[in-house]
């Protein structure tokens, strides 16, 4: 018996996708006995095999219209119509030519724990950018009509925005530090 063989990260990067609430399924062109194998493995519970791009598209429409998000990793040149039309696509170095030119996002290396790495530093981003416009907006709403009738000095407003900056600036510079949040299983 021939049995699929799993990265060494696949349970690793599952686990820490569905520990953010998400909902996996997968949906593969492989043999359906085979894809339900390795849905099983992983503990995926929606898993359908002998899907074509139309069956995956068709999929990802029905998704789509009970108001989901879908986020769609692929690495195929079938999966190229579905990366091109699902909310988010994802797709690796190694992938075919025509998936990396269809994905929104292109992953360095074949580890499919960068998937929920990047799904995590993406949430952090946006919770840094977040920050960042509200410090502003609380800067310009409170001096920007202080300096406009007088009460604060244009040399204060110009030290005030340029201080402002520099709490924008090191608010981002916590994103160069990121340790990985998943560990491939020994």
């Amino acid at each position: 018996g021939v049995e699929e063989a799993l990265r060494d990260d696949a349970a690793a990067a599952v686990q820490a996708l569905v520990a953010e609430g998400l909902a996996l399924s997968v949906l593969s062109g492989d043999a359906p006995s085979r894809v339900s194998r390795v849905a099983e493995r992983l503990h995926i519970p929606q898993a359908r095999g002998g899907a074509t791009p139309h069956d995956k598209l068709q999929a990802l429409a029905a998704a789509q219209a009970q108001g989901h998000r879908v986020a769609m990793v692929g690495d195929g040149l079938n999966d190229a119509p579905v990366l091109a039309r699902a909310d988010v696509s994802i797709s690796f170095a190694d992938a075919s030519a025509v998936s990396r030119a269809r994905a929104d996002a292109v992953l360095l290396g074949t580890s499919l724990a960068v998937v929920a790495e990047a799904r995590q530093h993406a949430r952090r981003t946006m919770r840094v950018l977040r920050q960042n416009l509200a410090w502003a907006a609380a800067y310009n709403l409170a001096c920007v009509p202080l300096a406009l009738v007088g009460w604060l000095p244009p040399w204060a407003a110009g030290v005030g925005m340029a201080a402002s900056s520099l709490v924008v600036v090191m608010n981002s510079q916590r994103l160069r530090h990121v340790a990985p949040i998943v560990k491939a299983e020994q």
